[in-house]
C-alpha cells in the first residue's frame, strides 16, 4: 500500500495534479474497476484527452518544425498520437502500477495492454486539462511526447508508417499490405478499428478517432514488429 501511494504521488506530481483530485483518480479508473465498484470510468475523459494530445502535437509541429508542410506534419502527428506511442508514454509514467482495474482485467494482464495504457494516458492529460487548464495540459503532453515527435520528424519517410510498411513488404516479396477498417460508436464520437494484413496474415490492429489515424497506427504496429514476422 505504501508503494502504491508513493507511485500515485509521484505520478500526480509529474503532471502537476493533486493526488486526491477526483479527476486524477477517475483518469486511472478502467471500466472493469468502475463496473465492480459503481464508479465512473475514464472512458469519457479519453475523448477529451485525445483532442488535447492532438492539439499539443499539432502546436509543437507548427512552432518547432517549420520544415514540415501540412501533409508531412499530419503524418508526423499520426505517428506520435497512436496507441503504441501513447502506451509507451504511460509506461514511462508508471501507469501500469497504479491503474485501477477489475479483478478479471488485472489477472488477464490488463495493466500491460497497450490499448488500456494509451487510453489512460489520454485520460490523464484530460485530468490535467480539467484541473490545471489548457496551457498546462498542452505543455505536459508536449513534454512527455517530445522525444517521440523528434523521432517522427527526422525525415518525411520516417513519419509515414504506411509507406515504410509498404516498402518493406514489397522489397521482401510479401505483397502489398491491405487494410480493413470498421467504425463503431455514435456519429458524433466514432471509433475506428483498423486491421492490416500482409499476405493474408494479420500484422497489426489499432483503433483511432478517424480511419486515417487507425490505419496509420495499425501500420506502425506492423512496422515495429516486422523483425518478428
Amino acid at each position: 500500500m505504501v508503494v502504491l501511494t508513493s507511485a500515485l504521488a509521484a505520478l500526480a506530481q509529474r503532471l502537476g495534479l493533486d493526488e486526491a483530485s477526483p479527476s486524477f483518480r477517475r483518469a486511472l479508473t478502467h471500466s472493469s474497476y468502475a463496473s465492480e465498484h459503481g464508479e465512473a470510468s475514464n472512458e469519457r475523459m479519453e475523448f477529451l484527452g485525445d483532442a488535447v494530445v492532438n492539439l499539443a502535437i499539432a502546436d509543437a509541429i507548427l512552432r518547432d518544425h517549420p520544415e514540415l508542410d501540412e501533409g508531412t506534419g499530419s503524418l508526423a502527428r499520426s505517428r506520435v498520437v497512436n496507441e503504441p506511442t501513447l502506451a509507451r508514454a504511460a509506461e514511462s509514467l508508471g501507469v501500469p502500477e497504479v491503474m485501477r482495474l477489475g479483478n478479471g482485467e488485472r489477472k488477464s494482464g490488463g495493466a500491460t495492454r497497450p490499448s488500456l495504457l494509451a487510453d489512460a494516458f489520454e485520460a490523464l492529460i484530460a485530468a490535467t486539462y480539467l484541473d490545471c487548464g489548457a496551457e498546462r495540459a498542452i505543455a505536459v503532453a508536449q513534454e512527455l511526447l517530445r522525444d517521440e515527435l523528434a523521432n517522427a520528424v527526422l525525415s518525411p519517410h520516417a513519419a509515414d508508417p504506411k509507406s515504410q510498411l509498404r516498402h518493406w513488404a514489397e522489397v521482401g516479396g510479401r505483397g502489398l499490405p491491405t487494410y480493413e477498417v470498421v467504425g463503431s460508436g455514435p456519429d458524433h464520437d466514432p471509433t475506428f478499428t483498423a486491421v492490416v494484413k500482409i499476405d493474408g496474415v494479420v500484422r497489426g490492429t489499432a483503433t483511432g478517432r478517424s480511419k486515417k489515424v487507425a490505419e496509420a497506427s495499425a501500420a506502425l504496429i506492423a512496422w515495429e514488429g516486422r523483425d518478428n514476422a
